[in-house]
């Protein structure tokens, strides 16, 4: 959008030569007891030929397209700007003309040179410090001596469209943290990726319509933005008006982790594009949390939370005592937007990112893809002991059925985990007069090899829940998941859980589970 709000008068050139009264009032508020331009201005100060050269040799970009019009002609008209000029013999223009001879090079020294020293409508100077935009949405701190970390040697000197100021040298152009991922070579695997993601894309509510032909709508005036679609999801780290943190590795740290993180999101052979949705997820279990919204932090200095934080469940994505923890050891680089705070390694562990614990609520009967010989009713009930908002009330088709009940658990990962079922006691029903017989079960694991081969591990041992607490029931120990399941739609990954009591038993067991969950508690092997 930056494109139609800055340059919309430069694709109009020619109607503003022509002569536009109403644009010329609107914006000729610099001077209104001179003649000259600022363009005029600048060519009449032989210590500025250099930029008045680069200025007359580069053009207004729109919608990503050259214009035809040059910034010199910019300069010419009624549109009222500042600009800080650097003086002869402090860049080089050479090298600046030679770049702007091509599209993509001209479109490189405008945003990095020539809207790096210009700001629209005017901005006088005086002792007291103030912040203005640059063309580029930079901010830059003005005094009538400084222009950020470059002194000036000249000040407010008027036009009839604006002001000029002479600095004694170029003003630095800082990068934004997702420019400086791109452009620092240290960073390039980040930057790398996140770069895949950005796109221009047609606003159709912004863009001007003549109407319709044939059905088809015609626009006079198509509006293009520009955006980074992943960015939207995990931070916009690209914008000059957002404030974020982030840790970055060097490149053989943050490759290091990115190969583990790979080894958990390995999807099995029947996955189409697998090694793509690896590599996307691979990269944004270690992205994820690393970026930190600056306006959303309470308390920094005790806690930093993640951009992918949820109070919903304040377990993960929050990260204690940052300075001793995950900025310990880091070298903090200011950019425009922010910090980016290189790491020599890589400060996460996937446990606290994003290997965490899988849950199947049993109170989310979606959850169940098969069962027999019972019926099965979701009760809620709110305690600290019980995940989640409730339970799922198992109920033997009759008081001598081993009924069998299967639970698909979503977003597991490859690698090592517990595999749990916790069984929550009859008085979370009955408070008064609970049934205190155990039950009794034996369960199934049905998971995915790497060929895509369904498989399944049955353990005959027979497990007994606790009937006076919330009984997390351990079913197998360390249990190893050759394939990752994580964001896929499809039963992949299940448990199921078999009664078993004998009729001789009946006494002394109970056939009636209260199913809290089955979750997946992940181990480590390092």
């Amino acid at each position: 959008m930056r494109y139609l709000t800055q340059f919309i008068a430069a694709a109009l050139i020619t109607l503003l030569v022509a002569g536009c009264s109403d644009w010329d009032d609107h914006y000729n508020i610099a001077d209104k007891n001179t003649s000259a331009t600022l363009w005029q201005v600048m060519q009449a100060d032989p210590q500025l030929t250099d930029f008045c050269q680069v200025m007359k040799g580069t053009q207004v970009f729109r919608h990503h397209k050259r214009t035809g019009v040059s910034y010199a002609q910019l300069l010419d008209n009624g549109q009222a700007y500042t600009v800080f000029a650097p003086v002869n013999g402090t860049f080089n223009k050479d090298s600046l003309l030679d770049l702007a001879s091509t599209d993509q090079g001209d479109s490189l020294v405008v945003e990095f040179f020539v809207k790096n020293h210009l700001a629209q409508l005017t901005v006088a100077l005086s002792a007291t410090p103030q912040e203005t935009r640059l063309l580029n949405d930079k901010r830059l701190v003005v005094t009538d001596s400084q222009a950020g970390t470059i002194a000036l040697t000249n000040t407010n000197i008027h036009a009839r469209n604006g002001v000029l100021h002479v600095v004694a040298a170029p003003l630095p152009y800082q990068y934004n943290i997702y420019e400086a991922l791109r452009n620092i070579a240290g960073f390039a695997p980040i930057g790398n990726f996140l770069h895949k993601y950005d796109e221009d894309y047609f606003d159709e509510d912004a863009s001007l319509s003549s109407g319709t032909v044939d059905g088809v709508p015609v626009y006079v005036d198509s509006v293009i933005v520009e955006r980074n679609r992943l960015l939207q999801r995990i931070g916009y780290i690209n914008r000059e008006d957002s404030t974020y943190w982030m840790i970055a590795p060097t490149r053989a740290s943050y490759e290091e982790a990115l190969a583990e993180a790979r080894a958990h999101f390995r999807y099995d052979n029947s996955v189409s594009h697998g090694d793509s949705i690896q590599d996307y997820w691979a990269n944004r279990g270690l992205i994820d949390d690393a970026i930190f919204n600056v306006t959303l932090q309470n308390s920094p200095v005790d806690s930093l939370i993640s951009v992918q934080y949820n109070i919903s469940n304040p377990k993960y994505h929050v990260f204690y005592d940052p300075q001793n923890s995950i900025l310990k050891g880091t070298q903090a680089l200011k950019c425009s937007n922010g910090i980016i705070y290189m790491a020599e390694t890589w400060p996460f562990k996937p446990e606290q990112t994003y290997f965490t614990e899988c849950y199947a609520e049993g109170e989310w009967t979606g959850n169940i893809t098969d069962y027999s010989r019972c019926n099965y009713n979701s009760r809620t009930f709110t305690a600290d002991s019980v995940h989640g908002s409730g339970y799922l009330d198992i109920v033997p088709a009759t008081s001598t059925s081993n009924w069998k009940l299967t639970v698909k658990i979503d977003n597991t990962l490859a690698g090592y985990y517990d595999v749990c079922a916790v069984v929550a006691p009859k008085s979370v029903y009955n408070s008064v007069n609970p049934d205190l017989r155990p039950c009794k079960f034996k369960y199934t694991i049905n998971y995915i090899d790497t060929l895509g081969h369904a498989q399944t591990y049955t353990n005959r041992k027979t497990l007994t829940s606790d009937p006076l607490r919330v009984d997390t029931v351990v079913l197998a120990e360390d249990f190893y998941f050759p394939a990752c399941n994580f964001d896929q739609t499809n039963n992949k990954i299940s448990v199921t859980l078999q009664c078993n009591i004998l009729a001789r038993e009946t006494s002394k067991y109970n056939r009636e589970m209260y199913l809290d969950c089955i979750y997946l508690r992940p181990r480590t092997h390092k």
